[in-house]
């Protein structure tokens, strides 16, 4: 689920939303997201949200996407959503 306002850059998608609650509740590495939507196919998280999964995910962090309508389900690592993703302060993996 998306929140959508008439400016579009202050919507905060569902991925961003989960990890910002993740963090709140005292999580500082994340494993795993899985992202549901009711699209044909499974959908992966848009690019705002790739970044942010970078800053709380690495790249063998798996990140499932199922659809409801069909059934469809997909994993991608986050270093195949991201490859070369910018890490402030740290060497991406290889």
């Amino acid at each position: 689920m998306n929140v959508e306002n008439a400016s579009y850059g202050l919507t905060i998608c569902a991925e961003r939303a989960a990890v910002a609650q993740a963090i709140t509740m005292g999580e500082r590495r994340l494993t795993e997201i899985l992202i549901v939507s009711y699209s044909e196919d499974p959908t992966p998280p848009c690019g705002a949200c790739r970044q942010v999964l970078v800053e709380f995910m690495d790249g063998r962090s798996i990140v499932y996407s199922v659809s409801l309508k069909t059934g469809k389900v997909a994993e991608w690592t986050l270093e195949e959503l991201i490859p070369h993703a910018f890490r402030l302060g740290r060497r991406s993996e290889e």
